[in-house]
């Protein structure tokens, strides 16, 4: 779980950025200016990245501050789940990104299926909505919430690496390679697999 203190930051910031939306006069627009100032720092060294690099967060010209969406695909076949290799980390995950503009959560979780493992599937079920702080895993600056969908192959095709990805295999869910954690962790590909063999098992949410 996510140390308290970025936590608190990372709402300070979010409260700065949403303040300074509408256009506050004068003295209050300082004043948030100063808060979001400090904020940043705080994550920083909470987070220990340099201040320059603090891409990401929110911004005055988004509005209200709110969580990102970042979506991800279990894909089962055989009992085994489909996991990619990321390039920038070189770990494991569930096929999966941000949420694109314009498309469905389902629609990106088939979109990302196909452009990171090569694969047509089905999304069917949206099995888990959580809030990435509250869960294991590396401490991330940002924050967003996490839906993950179960889908079913369309076609008997081997899964393909993409160009965000190294390779695309399935694999035991007993047996599970490294996992890039901020991702998706053996918890999720768990609970995926629960419902997998549950499919009138609620969705889970935190």
């Amino acid at each position: 779980m996510e140390d308290s203190w970025l936590t608190y930051a990372k709402r300070l910031q979010a409260l700065a950025a949403t303040g300074l939306h509408y256009q506050p006069r004068p003295y209050d627009r300082e004043r948030f200016e100063e808060i979001d100032l400090i904020a940043r720092e705080m994550i920083a060294r909470l987070g220990q990245i340099p201040l320059k690099h603090l891409g990401g967060l929110p911004e005055v010209h988004e509005g209200y501050a709110t969580p990102k969406i970042d979506i991800r695909a279990a894909v089962f076949r055989d009992g085994r789940i489909l996991l990619v290799r990321e390039i920038s980390d070189g770990k494991w995950t569930m096929p999966g990104g941000f949420a694109d503009i314009g498309l469905t959560a389902s629609e990106v979780a088939v979109k990302e299926t196909m452009e990171e493992a090569s694969l047509r599937v089905l999304a069917r079920k949206l099995y888990c909505l959580r809030h990435r702080a509250k869960q294991p895993g590396e401490p991330d600056f940002r924050d967003f919430y996490k839906f993950f969908f179960l889908c079913d192959p369309l076609a008997p095709e081997e899964p393909a690496p993409g160009p965000e990805t190294s390779e695309a295999e399935f694999f035991d869910p007993g047996e599970l390679p490294e996992m890039s954690l901020g991702r998706s962790n053996p918890a999720d590909v768990a609970r995926a697999l629960r419902h997998f063999h549950e499919p009138g098992r609620p969705t889970d949410f935190d």
